[in-house]
């Protein structure tokens, strides 16, 4: 059932980078989107009175990419995707005016986009690439900036922002590991050539990043583009080839996901049981165990999905990110 919820003014409804699960439409009140465009730019867009806003990220299966925050008393409905997708088959108008929005904003980004072609009109692929990847990592999306560094490296070991590239791309790979993000596990390295001096070093390390390794990242960027059977069929051949350990391990974490996101839920509980049985010290046991309970819940088994919720928050130490997660599910769990 669609929630009414009351926020006073002044507060935020959720941050950028945090799980999109709901879709919102604005009942009364005023809500300010806030987010930064390609040029670092803050971008401030007005939610009225019978507008949604939250869907893009929460349909795509993706973090958010603005801070929502209401500039007085304001009241929103709170629907789940499957609440939004019933409601917009059963009611042409609401898909309708969600075209009008993204089309205005593909207008909008597609006149960014032209002015910073403009201005950089001679600039060559391997500079555009690099500043893709700085976008990406000011904007902390280092899931992103990891998979776009690493390519320079690449298609440019010896350009002239190597070293930055290398540099940039082991603070992607730190922080993805610290927060523990799901597919970070161990988070890749790139495979480093025998030592040598300067910015070459740095830049041979790109040039001789594994087969294994790219076609690890090739999956992710599938995954990421909602391809998931693609990912999967790639993630299984880097586990039977089984050539290199460690991407070999992250692989069996991500084919679980993969199974979760393609809907297939005993698959996923089946494949993760397996998974730590084998490796009862995984990097990712706790997202594991998560995306377990998730399955049971979407079977309607609640009494199983609150028993692996317990169990990741009983675990010590728990990252922030999956604790705040299995806190939400298992009080949504708790609620039905």
């Amino acid at each position: 059932m669609p929630k009414t919820l009351q926020y006073r003014a002044g507060s935020v409804i959720y941050f950028q980078g945090d799980e999109a699960d709901k879709i919102y439409i604005l009942q009364t009140g005023s809500i300010n989107l806030v987010y930064q465009d390609f040029a670092d730019q803050d971008i401030h867009d007005p939610v009225q009175p019978g507008e949604f806003f939250g869907v893009k990220s929460a349909l795509g299966r993706y973090p958010r990419e603005e801070n929502a925050i209401t500039l007085r008393n304001t009241t929103i409905m709170a629907l789940t995707v499957p609440e939004f997708e019933a409601l917009a088959m059963a009611n042409i108008r609401i898909i309708m005016k969600m075209l009008k929005v993204f089309s205005n904003q593909l207008r909008r980004i597609h006149h960014q986009l032209s002015s910073l072609m403009e201005k950089e009109e001679h600039a060559s692929p391997e500079v555009g690439l690099f500043e893709v990847g700085l976008y990406y990592l000011k904007n902390k999306r280092f899931f992103h900036a990891r998979y776009i560094f690493s390519r320079y490296l690449t298609y440019y070991p010896s350009g002239k922002n190597a070293a930055e590239a290398a540099k940039y791309l082991e603070i992607a790979e730190n922080t993805l590991r610290d927060k523990g993000q799901p597919g970070s596990a161990a988070a890749p390295r790139v495979q480093q050539a025998p030592p040598v001096a300067g910015k070459g070093a740095l830049a041979a390390a790109g040039a001789n990043m594994s087969a294994t390794a790219k076609a690890y990242y090739d999956a992710m960027s599938l995954l990421n583009q909602e391809k998931y059977r693609q990912a999967y069929i790639i993630l299984i051949k880097i586990v039977e080839a089984d050539i290199d350990p460690e991407y070999v391990v992250k692989s069996v974490f991500d084919i679980g996901r993969c199974f979760f996101l393609m809907g297939k839920y005993d698959d996923c509980i089946q494949h993760f049981t397996g998974m730590i049985t084998k490796y009862p010290k995984h990097p990712n046991l706790a997202d594991a165990l998560f995306f377990m309970g998730q399955s049971y819940d979407k079977r309607g088994q609640k009494d199983e999905a609150v028993t692996f919720y317990k169990t990741i928050l009983s675990m010590s130490p728990a990252q922030e990110d999956i604790t705040t997660k299995t806190k939400r599910a298992l009080k949504a769990a708790l609620r039905r």
